[in-house]
């Protein structure tokens, strides 16, 4: 979702709808998003954006464990719009916002918990800036996509051919 959301500033109903998308596409059902929503939501990819550019699994955590701070709640398993059971970690009455930093929090977590380090960041390809999170497996990820990768590769030969 990162990779959708706007900049931090002004919501407005395109940008609602935009969110609304994303979010179906990771299945959620909404209908709509309030404005406020919007920008509880975005405020929130704007900062999970700042953590997946932090490059130092140390300092990763220590922001992951802020987040929990400030918006985790005793975990719980919930089971809603038909999905099978999964954990929660934002609590009941939390918004969007809460919820996704929460959320993203615990996956980010588990992923250095597994790994050890960290495998997300942002794409190092002249003119993209997408976000990934990479499985883990192999070497350090530098690209968002496999298209990324091979045209830096390609701009690196080229330069070094003239």
């Amino acid at each position: 979702m990162v990779n959708v959301a706007p900049a931090a500033g002004q919501v407005d109903e395109e940008t609602a709808a935009c969110l609304v998308s994303a979010l179906h596409e990771h299945g959620e059902t909404l209908e709509r998003l309030e404005l406020d929503e919007a920008a509880d939501l975005t405020a929130a990819l704007v900062r999970l954006r700042e953590l997946l550019l932090i490059d130092d699994v140390d300092r990763a955590a220590q922001q992951i464990n802020v987040i929990f701070d400030e918006v985790a709640a005793r975990p719980r398993l919930s089971r809603h719009n038909d999905s099978p059971w999964h954990i929660h970690v934002d609590p009941a009455d939390a918004g969007w916002g809460s919820w996704l930093l929460a959320s993203s929090a615990l996956a980010l977590a588990g992923v250095i918990q597994e790994h050890g380090r960290r495998t997300w960041g942002r794409c190092e390809a002249a003119g993209c800036e997408r976000y990934y999170i990479g499985d883990g497996r192999g070497g350090a990820r530098r690209y968002c996509s496999a298209r990324c990768a091979s045209r830096s590769r390609v701009a690196r030969h080229r330069s070094r051919q003239r």
